[in-house]
């Protein structure tokens, strides 16, 4: 299956001066499969290798980081030649041997003519556990679930999207309904790969629940597998609130509601760990909507959304009727689907920054805030088609330099300095 990530891997590998790469992402979402169709595509030849439990990497990577020794046991452990510039040597699970991670230093340093990539579920949690950091030393990137651009792509709609990217809204308009379909197909199916494939092949609705419960299984079995034995009970409890607290009016997180009398500092760290595996996104609220927005981070009020909305959907045992047939999808749950798609999206599109904002007398909120190439854009996100948005507009007014996006269920039209874009189009204006 076509994921975006992959034009950006290409231009990585045609860099003159390109530095080892580190692809982080949560479990399942698809790092393994696109590195490896990557190497086998771009590169004469793929060394691959898995560092979990591999006894061998201890011996290659012992001593100085002869970064010479090292290709040549990399060389023998895979059978492969490794020659600059025609192989990609490919260490998956790389927390798991913390040596490899430092030594891409190295290889930065000593060996830069050897195109080298890492990869991880558990890199987050591996480096806030003192793992040593090559800094300034590689180059990041972030695989995400599929966006909706991805899916469509898999449903082989690659007419349909050439559309799209053309910005004909009113030629775009005449597709609405079956985007709109495809939009609920999106979020009940989600962006996991494995489930994606499974459903394109043969639309199985059933299946796609079982596998997208066999993910959720996985995840919840690497809670007491790798988080602190003593963290794995708090961590639960925030995983299982997540939906809960979504399903409020302002769904920020609220600690109460885990247990009563809940604090920040009983459960901070759980709640870390969840953003480091990356099962979580954390949205930080600012006490004003103003420029910088860092400066007016407020670290204490977040909300927590899950990395998917297919497994919401799954956690939630929400029944393909409720999510394939009519509206009610968007709207219902005070539109926690629709705002835990709108975040995918904006994430999955390269925005990493991302806030939201609700006055003390939560008279005006902003659903989403960011801050690109130096202006404010505020994000407002409806379910359904009513679009009224007192707070909004009166925030415009005051501020009418600023311009505005918001997503419904409504087609393209603008209106004074707020665009109201559709739903199944975030990607085409982000």
């Amino acid at each position: 299956m076509k994921r975006k990530i992959y034009a950006k891997l290409v231009e990585w590998k045609n860099q003159e001066c390109h530095k080892p790469l580190i692809l982080n992402g949560v479990r399942q979402c698809g790092k393994t499969y696109i590195l490896k169709e990557f190497g086998r595509a771009e590169f004469d030849n793929l060394a691959y290798v898995s560092c979990d439990r591999n006894d061998n990497l201890q011996a290659i990577y012992e001593g100085d980081f002869d970064t010479a020794r090292i290709i040549r046991g990399l060389s023998a452990l895979t059978g492969v030649d490794i020659i600059p510039g025609k192989t990609l040597i490919f260490l998956d699970e790389v927390q798991a041997f913390p040596q490899a991670l430092e030594a891409l230093k190295y290889f930065c340093e000593d060996a830069p003519e050897y195109h080298i990539v890492v990869a991880g579920s558990l890199l987050g949690v591996a480096l806030h556990a003192g793992v040593s950091f090559p800094v300034g030393k590689v180059q990041t990137m972030r695989l995400f679930p599929m966006d909706f651009e991805e899916f469509l792509m898999a449903m082989g709609e690659d007419q349909l999207l050439k559309l799209m990217h053309s910005k004909d809204y009113a030629l775009m308009n005449a597709f609405h309904e079956k985007l709109k379909d495809y939009l609920r197909q999106y979020y009940y199916v989600g962006g996991m790969p494995e489930v994606v494939k499974m459903y394109m092949e043969n639309k199985l609705l059933g299946q796609v629940r079982t596998i997208q419960n066999e993910i959720l299984s996985n995840y919840a079995s690497d809670f007491s597998k790798y988080a602190p034995a003593q963290e794995v009970p708090r961590i639960d409890m925030v995983w299982q609130s997540i939906l809960g607290q979504l399903s409020k009016e302002n769904k920020k997180f609220v600690y109460g509601v885990l247990k009563k009398g809940g604090k920040a500092k009983e459960f901070e760290l759980a709640i870390q760990w969840l953003v480091d595996v990356g099962l979580v996104y954390k949205i930080t609220k600012v006490t004003k909507p103003e420029l910088p927005l860092k400066f007016y981070e407020d670290l204490s009020a977040f909300k927590l959304y899950l990395c998917d909305c297919g497994l919401m959907g799954a956690m939630a045992d929400t029944a393909a009727k409720d999510v394939l047939l009519g509206d009610n999808v968007f709207t219902e749950n005070k539109g926690a689907f629709t705002e835990q798609y709108v975040l995918q999206q904006l994430l999955a599109s390269g925005i990493t920054h991302i806030y939201y904002y609700s006055s003390d007398t939560s008279r005006m909120e902003m659903d989403f805030l960011v801050q690109r190439e130096g202006a404010l854009l505020p994000i407002e996100v409806k379910g359904g088609t009513s679009i009224k948005a007192t707070s909004l507009h009166n925030y415009l007014k005051e501020h009418p330099d600023i311009s505005a996006i918001r997503y419904s269920m409504l087609p393209y039209r603008q209106q004074e300095n707020i665009s109201n874009m559709p739903l199944y189009g975030v990607f085409l204006r982000t």
